[in-house]
C-alpha cells in the first residue's frame, strides 16, 4: 500500500459517487482543500497522507464500507467466488478468450451483439458494464482460471489500476497500467512469468477499467 494508492482510492470514491476531491472532502465534513493535489506533498516534498479520521469520516459519509475502500487501494474489488448466483443487475458475460472476436464490441468498446450470456451482479453504476470469464494461467496470481472480472468502460483509468485492453490486432489482454503517456501506453503483465508490454496508442482499440473480480 502507497501514498499513491491510497490518495488513488479516495479519489475513485470520490467519482463513484459522482463528486471531485473538493466535494468528496466537503461531504465528510472536511475543509473543502483537504483532499486537493496541491495538499498531498507537504511544503518540504515530503508526502502527506489522509489521516485515519479523515478516511473514516469519508467512509461514513459515502456509506462505503472499509473492504470497499480496501479494495479500491488495491485497484479491484472482490466478489465471493462463484458470483453468477448474486441478486442484483445483470451484465453481458463471454470470455476473455471470445472478446477478440468480431461482433462482441462496438468501434468504442461497448458491448453489442446477442452471443453474449449474461451475470447477476451487485448494482453496477456503468450502464455499459460487462464481464469477462477468464481462462488459462497468463493471469496468475491475481486472476484465476474460472475467475470473473467486471469491466467498466465508463470508469476512470489510472496508473495502477487493472485494465482489459484490445488491440488494433484484435488481441484483448488483462493487464495492469504501468504508465500512460501522450504517445504510448505500457502495461504490466499480471503473470511474473509473462512479458510487459508497449504500444503505441494508435495501436489500441480501447483500454477498459476492471472494477470487481470473483475472489
Amino acid at each position: 500500500m502507497t501514498h499513491e494508492d491510497i490518495w488513488r482510492a479516495l479519489d475513485a470514491l470520490a467519482a463513484e459517487n459522482g463528486l471531485s476531491a473538493s466535494g468528496l472532502a466537503r461531504k465528510a465534513g472536511l475543509d473543502a482543500t483537504a483532499f486537493n493535489p496541491s495538499k498531498r506533498i507537504g511544503a518540504d516534498g515530503r508526502a502527506r497522507w489522509p489521516s485515519t479520521e479523515s478516511v473514516a469520516k469519508v467512509l461514513a459519509a459515502t456509506g462505503a464500507g472499509f473492504s470497499d475502500f480496501a479494495s479500491l487501494v488495491t485497484g479491484v474489488a472482490a466478489l465471493p467466488r462463484g458470483g453468477r448466483g448474486l441478486a442484483g443487475r445483470r451484465i453481458p458475460l463471454i470470455g476473455l478468450a471470445q472478446a477478440g472476436g468480431e461482433g462482441y464490441f462496438d468501434d468504442g468498446g461497448y458491448p453489442v451483439g446477442g452471443g453474449w450470456d449474461e451475470i447477476s451482479v451487485p448494482e453496477i453504476g456503468d450502464p455499459n458494464a460487462y464481464a469477462l470469464e477468464i481462462s488459462g494461467e497468463s493471469m496468475e496470481p491475481v486472476f484465476r482460471d474460472g475467475d470473473v472480472v467486471i469491466v467498466s468502460p465508463g470508469a476512470p483509468v489510472r496508473r495502477g489500476d487493472r485494465v482489459v485492453v484490445r488491440t488494433q490486432k484484435g488481441e484483448v489482454m488483462a493487464k495492469e497500467l504501468k504508465r500512460q503517456s501522450a504517445k504510448r501506453v505500457d502495461l504490466r503483465s499480471l503473470n511474473p512469468a509473462h512479458p510487459d508490454y508497449s504500444f503505441e496508442i494508435p495501436e489500441i482499440t480501447w483500454m477498459h477499467r476492471i472494477v470487481w473480480a470473483t475472489q
